[in-house]
């Protein structure tokens, strides 16, 4: 549903769509945010005199490439390559690479897009980027993985920089991938730098970055927990995932006092009503990040009750559980508006994105409707990226920070995305709609950077 807007948004997004008809994911992400700018074409008529939205919803530079690489078995195979380049208004592109099947222009550039706001929010000088590949890790060998990296970064070297664009991991690019993408730039360009983040500790890379997204969801959850006087403490959280976000808010939910009662992967998703304990959370991580395993492994490890994934359903059982707190850590648009519903009926009150853009607009709706207090991604999941940022700074001082130093910064960061978009909210009228807030908060720095600088900023 396209609530109403400023005429002048409305032109934008109908460009939009006209130019681009074929990307709804894009679309989706770009509604989401002018549907917040009322106010601001309201405050600033100096961005419509400079066409600021027409130009901050159109990437700068956009990269598609060919990646041929060899199999096992000496066959060559072919995947295509992308960099969206999308704005640098406040800094060197910053976002990650997906190695998926599923990845497409219209899924990148939704990310990218987010990905501008989200570094916005950190304050922390970084532009917004995404790129990947519609190669499928899973299933390959490492030798196999390991070429069509080579391959990638083959062509993907020229186009970026420690102070031009910054990629880092996201689906299916982890450490091992970082790895092997570092080494083919460092054998191209003939330089030691920081230009990709997630790198391994050995050789520039940041403490507390694998756990840095799961940890600044549940950092800025609290803050917002806080606001009503409550904390973790005894509360139950249903998380979906089972990669880096979702094991990491899970360890730190757990520290906090609360109890974890799901995980899932692809396959589907195990409950357990007392909650996974540290010692069980050690057992699934070494099983998803060593042997590569299936969260069903872990109910037939423990006994525990194990749903597999059934696509036919219109919503996902694992939101029907009884939790106070959900946190969709998995991917974009896996809770719908019937999921929200049933978290509702079983009586959730707060909910945060760990994933991009894992709620449908149909399910903001709802949580909004029923005074859910509900943490938007390019907030909630900002933690990542601000520790990239983290191990930018580090890799320019060639002195790499403590465990404790970091992740210290880490929560100062996330409380501070904490006061922006609440403070915001409340400044222009809607008091406890992050969405809102941080969509404006986020908007507002690039758009006022982009017109100090100009036709060209």
């Amino acid at each position: 549903m396209v609530r109403k807007m400023h005429s002048h948004l409305q032109e934008v997004y109908e460009t939009v769509l006209a130019r681009d008809p074929d990307q709804p994911e894009f679309h989706q992400a770009v509604l989401e945010i002018l549907e917040s700018l009322d106010p601001v074409v309201e405050a600033h008529p100096e961005f419509i005199a400079s066409n600021i939205y027409q130009r901050v919803v159109e990437p700068e530079r956009l990269i598609q490439f060919r990646v041929p690489w060899i199999d096992d078995e000496g066959a060559i195979q072919v995947n295509r390559g992308f960099r969206i380049q999308f704005n640098s208004a406040i800094g060197p592109y910053k976002g990650g690479l997906r190695f998926h099947p599923s990845v497409n222009l219209s899924i990148l550039k939704f990310l990218a897009f987010e990905q501008v706001f989200k570094n916005s929010l950190t304050g922390l000088p970084m532009g917004g980027g995404k790129g990947g590949s519609d190669f499928n890790p899973k299933g390959k060998s490492n030798n196999e993985v390991m070429r069509f990296c080579q391959a990638f970064m083959t062509e993907l070297w020229r186009h970026i920089g420690a102070d031009t664009d910054v990629p880092a991991g996201d689906i299916g690019v982890g450490g091992r991938e970082i790895g092997f993408l570092y080494g083919q730039y460092r054998k191209l360009a003939n330089e030691f730098t920081g230009v990709l983040t997630g790198k391994g500790l050995q050789y520039g890379g940041s403490l507390i970055r694998p756990e840095a997204t799961g940890y600044g969801l549940v950092y800025l959850m609290r803050e917002i927990l806080a606001v009503d006087g409550e904390t973790f403490e005894g509360k139950k959280v249903a998380i979906s995932g089972s990669g880096n976000v979702a094991q990491f808010a899970a360890e730190k939910v757990t520290q906090l006092g609360g109890k974890v009662v799901t995980l899932s992967d692809s396959s589907g998703f195990i409950h357990d009503d007392d909650g996974i304990d540290s010692d069980e959370l050690m057992w699934i991580q070494e099983m998803k990040n060593v042997r590569r395993g299936r969260i069903k492994e872990y109910a037939e490890h423990r006994g525990y009750e194990y749903t597999p994934r059934d696509k036919e359903l219109d919503h996902n059982p694992l939101w029907q559980t009884h939790v106070d707190i959900a946190l969709p850590c998995a991917t974009q648009n896996e809770l719908n508006g019937i999921d929200a519903q049933n978290l509702v009926d079983n009586g959730v009150r707060y909910a945060g994105e760990g994933a991009n853009m894992p709620c449908t607009p149909d399910a903001v709706d709802v949580f909004h409707a029923n005074d859910v207090k509900f943490a938007p991604g390019k907030a909630a999941n900002a933690g990542g990226v601000s520790t990239s940022g983290l191990e930018m700074s580090q890799n320019s001082q060639r002195m790499p920070w403590s465990r404790a130093e970091v992740d210290a910064r880490l929560d100062a960061i996330m409380v501070g995305i904490h006061e922006k978009a609440f403070n915001t909210a409340r400044k222009y009228g809607q008091p406890g709609n992050y969405v809102f807030g941080a969509n404006i908060a986020g908007f507002l720095k690039v758009a006022e950077s982009m017109h100090a600088q100009g036709s060209w900023g």
